[in-house]
């Protein structure tokens, strides 16, 4: 009998494996994929001009262009992760890649804006089966809790690097080659993930995956698509009939969408979980945070080239001080907050932010930009650092997986958000800015209005136009940089009151927690 007790005390102590040479190189393999889903969020930004001019897109098809892929990745990812739980997650790893290889030559050849807003989407979907799979194998991989937190945080560090490094690749594709360059990166990127992957990852699934309700997931992005359209529609004609009937469409989805989570017994979104203040309080600081800041990161890349005339390449250079600014104010987060509350993290970098919100509202120039840029950056990065952390810590334990998958929804959902509200105002005003002569191709985007102007036949008109388009394009900066300082403001409001009661995060809980959580929220993805 003793013998048995000290066997099963011995089993309940021993360390769990720790992984080898084999688990650092799938690694290794994993983390690339993840660079590329954030560089070429870069690469597009600074494309937007060449492309624009090529297959004429109206300003409400260039915003769609750039933010459909946010919204297809926020509005799949439960249903994409799901499907993982069903059919493996290195089998939906390989899909992903594959329709990520397939999507990005579409997108590279698209002879009109609709279809490369549908390769875009398409691209949406496959990044929404990607990274959590990444995660999720990552965290199967890697038992033993301090590896774990390493390996978690080199796949962190990897969606910083895509984010520096795309702005540089992206110039260098611009400088010798056409606009569709910049999506071919994704083919020598995938194409080792399809072949190594198979012979170097395991291959895992849930073994009690929860009851996927399809018409909840059709219900949800019934609620998001047309609501953004509304934004989008209004910007662009104004209040009108079409308008106020997307609303409507998506009000009504919203109402029957919660109806049906409240009734079913496996909710594609558990809306218990926003009875918890801080659950509540960490998604609206991702949401708000994140739309406060990617309408303006947006626009700062097309400021530089269309404005300021540089190439591809140097408005690259001058954006990787941003992304540098993102980096550090991350790595800086986790030592603030295991000191202080994450609330005031949150709410000091914010108004750090505000600082480069407001030198975005007024300077103009190269160097004030992208100061005004790396400031934002370096302020809002508690926001990415925390803010699902927060929203895991925020439910119960049972449902972290799910707080997390939310969280990450939500985050997704900020970014897209961002193009579609602020970058739909600074259209509108590029459009208000511009003179009433002007020819109708040039009071859709900047890029149009700069090639009209150098086709007119006298220099001087021409001129005048570039001009004007110029000057309209950074008026629409300008203001969508002081409605992302309201949103800030209001994002440190909301952090400040539903978040202040969370305790410091200290060592021990950020390296044992976090990446459980984290790993747990992949596999109920």
């Amino acid at each position: 009998m003793s013998t048995g007790a000290h066997a099963r005390t011995d089993d309940r102590h021993t360390p769990p494996p720790r992984a080898g040479v084999r688990q650092w190189l799938g690694l290794a393999l994993l983390v690339v994929p993840v660079a590329l889903m954030t560089a070429d969020l870069g690469v597009l930004w600074l494309a937007t001009p060449y492309l624009a001019a090529d297959l004429r897109p109206s300003g409400s098809e260039v915003l769609w262009i750039t933010d459909i892929y946010g919204f297809l990745t926020a509005g799949t990812l439960v249903i994409i992760g799901t499907l993982g739980d069903r059919v493996g997650r290195r089998r939906l790893l390989l899909a992903g890649s594959a329709g990520f290889m397939i999507a990005s030559v579409v997108a590279a050849y698209a002879q009109n804006a609709a279809t490369l807003i549908g390769a875009r989407a398409v691209l949406g979907v496959a990044g929404a089966a990607v990274l959590p799979s990444t995660l999720s194998l990552i965290s199967h991989m890697f038992a033993d809790p301090r590896q774990r937190a390493t390996a978690i945080a080199m796949w962190v560090t990897a969606l910083s690097a895509g984010l520096a490094a795309g702005p540089v690749v992206g110039g260098v594709l611009l400088e010798r080659w056409w606009w569709g360059s910049v999506f071919l990166i994704g083919l020598p990127v995938m194409l080792p993930v399809l072949l190594v992957a198979p012979l170097l990852l395991p291959e895992y699934r849930d073994p009690r995956p929860g009851r996927l309700d399809l018409p909840s997931v059709a219900l949800f992005l019934t609620s998001v698509l047309p609501l953004v359209y509304a934004v989008k529609h209004t910007a662009e004609h104004g209040p009108g009939g079409t308008a106020a009937l997307s609303t409507a469409v998506g009000a009504v989805a919203v109402t029957a969408f919660v109806r049906r989570q409240n009734r079913l017994r496996d909710p594609l979104l558990d809306l218990a979980l926003f009875r918890r203040r801080e659950f509540t309080g960490a998604l609206l600081t991702l949401l708000l945070g994140m739309t406060a800041l990617n309408g303006v990161e947006y626009l700062v890349p097309q400021y530089l080239q269309s404005v300021t005339e540089l190439s591809p390449l140097a408005a690259g250079l001058w954006l990787v001080p941003g992304a540098v600014g993102l980096v550090a104010g991350s790595q800086l987060t986790p030592v603030l907050a295991r000191r202080f509350r994450p609330a005031w993290v949150l709410v000091g970098g914010l108004l750090i932010s505000l600082v480069g919100y407001g030198m975005l509202t007024a300077v103009t120039g190269v160097g004030a930009t992208a100061a005004g840029l790396t400031v934002v950056m370096f302020g809002v990065a508690p926001i990415s650092v925390l803010g699902t952390a927060l929203a895991v810590a925020g439910a119960p334990p049972p449902k972290a997986g799910a707080a997390a998958a939310t969280g990450q929804t939500a985050y997704d959902l900020g970014l897209a958000l961002g193009i579609a509200t602020t970058g739909s105002l600074a259209a509108a005003v590029y459009r208000r800015e511009m003179p009433p002569d002007a020819p109708a191709e040039a009071r859709d985007t900047v890029g149009a209005a700069l090639d009209a102007a150098g086709a007119l036949a006298a220099p001087e008109r021409g001129a005048a136009l570039a001009t004007a388009a110029r000057d309209a394009f950074t008026a629409g900066l300008h203001t969508a940089a002081a409605a992302s300082a309201v949103l800030a403001l209001v994002t440190a409001a909301v952090a400040a009151l539903l978040l202040r009661g969370v305790p410091p995060i200290t060592g021990e809980e950020e390296q044992k927690e976090e990446p459980e959580a984290a790993g747990q929220a992949s596999v109920n993805r």
